[in-house]
């Protein structure tokens, strides 16, 4: 079984700009103009993606080599052989619903984390350590 990965949170672009200040913000007392920076807590999001999927495929090979081996009659031609093909066949899913669930996780997050904050604010963010 395969699993589409879910959006994964942008990191910031080469030439991205906050949003355009604005006189009439709520944000800023007596109408000055908010400056805005790119959100740590949003950052931290990006950094965690490009480490945990680089090491859920790393998983994820290390089970596909021993699964085409079982399922080969090269390797073995013996009864007990179906049960190791479906025991390896039920960790590649296991894995797979892993792999969804953390990577959702985060994208989660991220989907509820503002990239860009106001610069005199802390980031917003859901929880609170």
């Amino acid at each position: 079984m395969s699993y589409v990965d879910p959006p994964a949170p942008t990191p910031l672009q080469p030439g991205e700009t906050p949003p355009a200040p604005s006189s009439t913000d709520l944000l800023s007392p007596g109408g000055q103009p908010t400056g805005w920076v790119f959100n740590p807590e949003y950052q931290k999001l990006v950094d965690l993606w490009l480490q945990v999927v680089p090491l859920m495929d790393q998983l994820t090979k290390s089970l596909d080599k021993p699964y085409e081996m079982s399922r080969s009659r090269d390797v073995w031609d013996a009864p007990v052989a179906e049960r190791y093909v479906r025991d390896l066949a039920e960790w590649r899913n296991r894995l797979g619903m892993y792999r969804q669930a953390v990577l959702t996780a985060i994208s989660d997050q991220a989907a509820d984390t503002p990239r860009w904050i106001p610069g005199k604010a802390g980031a917003p963010h859901a929880f609170t350590s």
